[in-house]
């Protein structure tokens, strides 16, 4: 159980059977009446986002969050599947739970996925990624580094824009929260 004077931002409670996390919180003391405190709440299992008020002291329960570094291991259909390392479970996940992530997603790479009662929340990919571009347009003599970019397309899918003297076959860093070009390998 956690008091809701113990609210920090990234705090997990559960309530009527889901997991939400404290994304903003604002202890109120007004003049007159009992103190209270106003969240801003965001599900985990489907991101909407509500606000709500809770009496000071007021205690829910706090609900276990595990993180298990997984390894993808490979893909059936449309469902992405990630072995355990160390007890060798496999955990699936559809494209939905996996978003717009999938796009740097490659088989091998270790993520960390979030678990509550053993059911999957989240997944957490590095906040970078080793990729080889395998189609973009070729580069032109006396193209500069602060030039203009391109797009190019990586061995997941993913299109990024990179600068103009890249080419097919060169391997770049790519952030996973934006996408956006990092530099050369």
């Amino acid at each position: 159980m956690i008091s809701s004077n113990d609210f920090r931002s990234g705090t997990t409670i559960e309530i009527d059977g889901s997991v939400w996390r404290v994304v903003e919180f604002l202890h109120v003391k007004p003049g007159k009446g009992s103190a209270f405190v106003r969240t801003k709440l965001k599900n985990v299992q489907t991101g909407n986002v509500v606000e709500r008020t809770f009496r000071a002291g007021e205690t829910l329960p706090s609900a276990t969050i595990e993180k298990r570094t997984m390894q993808h291991t490979y893909k059936e259909g449309d469902q992405f599947v990630f072995m355990d390392m160390e007890t060798f479970e496999e955990a699936t996940l559809t494209p939905v739970q996996m978003g717009d992530r999938a796009k740097y997603l490659k088989e091998g790479m270790e993520v960390n996925i979030l678990f509550w009662n053993d059911q999957v929340l989240d997944i957490e990919l590095p906040t970078s990624v080793i990729l080889e571009i395998t189609d973009t347009d070729p580069g032109v003599k006396g193209d500069t580094a602060t030039g203009g970019t391109k797009p190019a397309i990586v061995e997941t899918g993913a299109q990024v824009m990179v600068p103009l003297f890249i080419s097919i076959g060169e391997r770049i860093k790519v952030d996973t929260r934006d996408g956006s070009y990092l530099g050369r390998e």
